[in-house]
């Protein structure tokens, strides 16, 4: 990934939380990601290192590296009981 701030839909997509960029602008749209734990419905939203992205049951956390590069690391997988 490049430095960040990163587009939104753009995380989702090389995060492979999505199949493509139309389907997470549609996931974001449709108010079904939560940016920190709040509904974000902007799909260009600029997300920084420290940001937790939420959608399908995966929560991934953004962190910058040393190299000033960002990645995701998965943080929890939630389950269906």
């Amino acid at each position: 990934m490049s430095r960040e701030p990163l587009a939104l839909f753009k995380i989702m997509k090389f995060e492979g939380m999505v199949g493509s960029g139309g389907e997470a602008k549609a996931a974001i749209a449709a108010g079904q990601v939560l940016v920190n734990g709040g509904v974000e419905i902007q799909k260009r939203k600029k997300i920084v290192s420290g940001d937790t992205i939420e959608f399908a049951q995966e929560i991934i956390r953004i962190r910058l590296s040393e190299s000033g590069e960002a990645a995701a690391e998965e943080e929890c997988r939630k389950t269906n009981d």
